[in-house]
């Protein structure tokens, strides 16, 4: 799995998984503690694919669909409020680190897989 899949599949997950959580425990902070350590897992790697002003721009995303999640929680009910802002984090996500890569690297997980066959390897830190 490529860096830039991870980090969506993480973002959605974290999501998922802090919800989740606070349903499971009836604890609501054991799911912001959820939310947390991926949110923190997701900006490490966001900041190795791209620059700090896109990893910004993702967090502050990230925030606003997990603000909008609730009142749109109580319109189509709580689980399917969580898998659309998970959906949404998790495409905004890709698009960001597509976009904006680190840089000006095409892709941060070699260009062999975009048929650079030739082309010197950019590692992401």
């Amino acid at each position: 799995m490529t860096s830039r899949l991870t980090l969506s599949v993480i973002a959605a997950a974290t999501f998922l998984a802090g919800f989740g959580a606070a349903e499971l425990t009836g604890v609501r902070a054991v799911g912001g503690v959820v939310l947390l350590a991926g949110g923190v897992w997701c900006v490490r790697l966001a900041l190795r694919l791209a620059a700090v002003g896109p990893t910004v721009a993702l967090i502050a995303i990230a925030l606003g669909l997990f603000i909008l999640s609730h009142p749109l929680g109580r319109a189509i009910g709580a689980w399917p409020a969580v898998l659309v802002s998970a959906a949404l984090l998790a495409g905004a996500a890709g698009a960001i680190t597509n976009i904006w890569p680190k840089n000006g690297s095409r892709t941060a997980d070699g260009p062999e897989r975009r048929g650079y066959v030739n082309w010197p390897r950019i590692r992401a830190r």
